[in-house]
């Protein structure tokens, strides 16, 4: 019955938020086109801020989304052609993503390549998208947004001969065909060779299964951790509690009972809110007793309006859903209960007991999990950047002669984008936890630095979904041409490899960076090996291997070379109407991929900043010598040498 009802409000919530979301969307939709449309700055850069701050409201609606479709089981229609709520919010979610992401890398408005044929092109792709989303009937339906062939023709024909010229904008027009057209999905794997391979294999299928089915019987170490966790500190807060006081040491035990959750959170700032929402529960409780106290029956009316206040105290920053959840039970003892004694005496006593199992619950954890958050962000920020070192070394052009491995090599891409995506949510979720735990003796969380550097690092992962996307269909494309395009390809591929040359080493040298645990103590280290040093010169012996992305001059090269290639595509001839199609898609995808890369440096770049301002406030001593990347450098791969 109680379930039922949940699921009930779990899934009105869930269709509210649904609706919420698909307003924002198209809010946020007009305002891009009206961004990239707009015939002055003034108008473009308004039209941007508006972009920006839907945005941010977007990204909570689509969380509040799933949270709640993750309490519901979801029933759809026995309808082969619908697909799941969640993944529609994907398919619609990505490519403005991109679009956002497009328009801030604009350097000026109005954008010089749209004219008012593209605009008046841009302005129908709006009103032909709205119209399907104003239709709440079909909120659940399959959304057919495809435009008609002429309408196709013309954001594919005639804008991107203009558009590839200037990278934004026909990354923004590549986003657009993704968001109108049903069948493109950026965040789904559209080359199933590599699935069909594996599902023709039925001995490794049969065997993987088993596997499987065995690894659900067998507790991860997570699990028993928790497990112990639970029975230790109940056990510590049921001895100390009951030493304290036999008649009302049970609280000690259900304040601890009441404070388990098997994600990890902020130790330190939950227990400060659960007691504080139990001392202002407890009071709340003793003074509506003092007012009621001579109509006994009316003691409960009280708890209306504490529950209703309860609902503010769980969206804030100091108390949160575990000091609310505190202050309601903090109250409803005192409220409901009978033949406790006086409510003065009652109160402090419970509050006692609290006191005593939240203690024992602080001491566990830090027993069992001394790690701090801080450190667990930087350690998980230098297992990004080992991931992203995966994901830049598997992104490559495929040439017409190679086309066996294209499979192989997209699906690896999308694979390190996936495990990319999980080691940033978990990031996010320790800085978030850094910044709420007390710093006591040790060096303060810089939450800045870390959300500028979470905020590149985010962006970066939609950056390579869409690489994935784009080589998949270059793959294809390749196919479909032949050997004709095969120079061309080649040439792409170089300066595809170039890139991954210069960038994977500055990844390499900022997760050793990241690694260490004080520059303070790497001095020490090499002291203590006696490492030379040219005396004249105040360098070390490999000086002269240290390279690092040199800033908006490495992103104009790159976007230059991109430049240069696509113009070889567009001047290239064809003889009918289908390579002329085929030459146009490959101008979307390689205008896709050059866009992506040259901001996937920019992001790197930021990050590198980002990471030096940080080395500075790390130490706070002689500033001027720890900002100095090249002797930083020097002394880790000595090192790392011996």
């Amino acid at each position: 019955m109680i379930n039922g009802f949940l699921c009930v409000i779990h899934t009105f919530q869930a269709r509210r938020f649904y609706r919420l979301y698909i307003e924002n969307i198209s809010e946020r939709l007009n305002c891009n086109l009206e961004t990239i449309s707009a015939t002055d700055n003034l108008t473009a850069v308004s039209f941007f801020s508006q972009a920006k701050s839907l945005s941010k409201v977007g990204s909570k609606l689509f969380q509040r989304m799933k949270s709640n479709m993750n309490g519901i089981h979801w029933e759809m229609p026995h309808n082969p052609h619908c697909i799941d709520p969640k993944e529609r919010l994907q398919d619609m979610e990505v490519p403005i993503r991109g679009m956002d992401i497009a328009l801030s890398s604009c350097t000026t408005f109005p954008v010089s390549v749209v004219d008012e044929e593209l605009r008046d092109t841009l302005l129908n792709c709006r009103g032909r998208y709205n119209q399907k989303l104003d239709q709440p009937d079909n909120l659940f339906a399959p959304l057919d947004t495809t435009t008609n062939l002429e309408s196709k023709k013309k954001i594919l024909n005639k804008s991107i001969f203009k558009a590839y010229k200037d990278l934004p904008t026909a990354f923004f027009l590549y986003c657009l065909q993704l968001l109108l057209e049903k069948s493109s999905s950026v965040a789904k794997k559209t080359n199933h060779v590599v699935e069909n391979s594996l599902e023709d294999d039925d001995s490794k299928g049969i065997f993987r299964k088993i596997r499987e089915l065995a690894m659900k019987f067998i507790p991860s170490r997570h699990s028993l951790v928790f497990a112990l966790k639970c029975s230790l500190t109940l056990g510590l807060a049921m001895l100390f509690g009951l030493t304290y006081s036999k008649d009302s040491g049970y609280w000690s035990g259900l304040a601890v009972a009441i404070s388990f959750d098997t994600r990890r959170q902020p130790t330190f700032w939950a227990t400060n809110a659960r007691m504080q929402g139990t001392a202002v529960g407890s009071i709340y409780g003793v003074l509506s007793c003092f007012i009621f106290h001579k109509y006994v029956d009316l003691r409960l009316l009280p708890l209306l309006p504490w529950v209703v206040f309860y609902t503010f105290l769980r969206h804030s920053r100091l108390y949160g859903q575990a000091g609310a959840i505190s202050a309601v039970i903090g109250a409803l003892p005192i409220l409901g209960r009978e033949h406790y004694g006086p409510p003065k005496q009652f109160a402090i006593a419970r509050i006692a007991e609290v006191s005593i199992g939240l203690i024992c619950f602080l001491i566990v954890e830090i027993i069992l999990s001394p790690s701090r958050a801080a450190t667990l962000a930087r350690t998980q920020l230098s297992r990004t950047f080992r991931a992203l070192q995966d994901c830049i070394g598997k992104i490559s052009i495929i040439i017409p002669r190679e086309n066996h491995q294209s499979s192989s090599s997209s699906q690896e891409l999308r694979e390190a984008q996936k495990k990319m995506k999980c080691l940033v949510s978990q990031m996010e979720a320790f800085i978030v936890e850094a910044e709420l735990e007390p710093s006591f003796w040790f060096l303060p969380f810089h939450g800045a630095c870390y959300r500028k550097m979470l905020e590149s690092l985010s962006r970066i992962v939609d950056l390579l979904l869409f690489v994935a996307y784009s080589m998949e269909h270059i793959s294809e494309l390749s196919q479909k041409v032949g050997g004709s395009w095969v120079d061309l390809q080649d040439q792409m591929h170089e300066n595809v490899e170039s890139v991954k040359k210069n960038v994977c080493p500055t990844l390499k040298f900022l997760e050793e960076i990241t690694q260490i645990k004080s520059l303070t103590d790497l001095e020490k280290e090499l002291k203590k090996r006696n490492v030379p040093c040219d005396i004249e010169s105040g360098e070390y012996p490999n000086a002269d291997t240290f390279r690092t992305l040199s800033g908006d001059e490495e992103v104009d090269s790159i976007t230059e070379s991109f430049l240069k290639h696509l113009e070889d595509i567009a001047s290239k001839s064809d003889n009918n109407t289908d390579e002329e199609m085929v030459k146009c898609e490959m101008l979307f995808h390689y205008s896709c991929l050059g866009f992506c890369i040259s901001n996937l440096v920019r992001e790197i770049i930021k990050i590198e900043n980002e990471l030096r301002e940080l080395l500075l406030m790390w130490e706070n001593e002689n500033p001027s010598g720890l900002s100095n990347m090249k002797e930083i450098y020097c002394k880790i791969s000595i090192l790392c040498s011996r």
